[in-house]
């Protein structure tokens, strides 16, 4: 379910579409961020996300992070991220995400943060984090209205 028409946003590359690239505020001193969206391959064949980087991080890696004996844990991906044809895979807290390594500075809410995304299969693709509020924006989703009060 796409956001409002203010938050959403979609890049589009050949076969694959981007919808929704955002982020979380970090704190001063915090080095890591995150990224999340959802990627979709139109195509006929499969591709993988391999890789992302940023001018706002010394280094972007593909993780997931996963439930196991009422334990949460994260590894990276190290052969990427399979995206198979026809279907879209959702990069999102609890599960598929990118961490942003290293941080030069915070992530502050309202600002968007260029990454280019690499994958084998596909073009390299250029979008923009934006940075939302710390729920992502979800108070904003649930039924159309805003109730942050702006």
């Amino acid at each position: 379910m796409l956001s409002t028409p203010a938050l959403a946003h979609e890049y589009t590359e050949g076969t694959i579409t981007i919808d929704h690239p955002w982020s979380r505020p970090t704190p001063p001193g915090v080095p890591m961020g995150v990224g999340y969206m959802a990627i979709t391959n139109h195509g006929d064949s499969d591709i993988t996300f391999s890789s992302a980087t940023t001018p706002r991080a010394e280094k972007v890696s593909i993780h997931e992070s996963t439930m196991k004996d009422g334990t949460m844990s994260m590894r990276p991906l190290k052969d990427g991220l399979p995206i198979p044809a026809g279907e879209t895979v959702e990069l999102k807290p609890h599960g598929y995400h990118l961490m942003l390594e290293k941080l030069k500075g915070p992530l502050k809410e309202g600002e968007s943060v260029p990454l280019t995304l690499t994958f084998e299969g596909a073009a390299d693709m250029n979008v923009e984090l934006n940075v939302e509020p710390l729920d992502g924006g979800m108070q904003k989703k649930d039924n159309g209205m805003d109730h942050s009060g702006h």
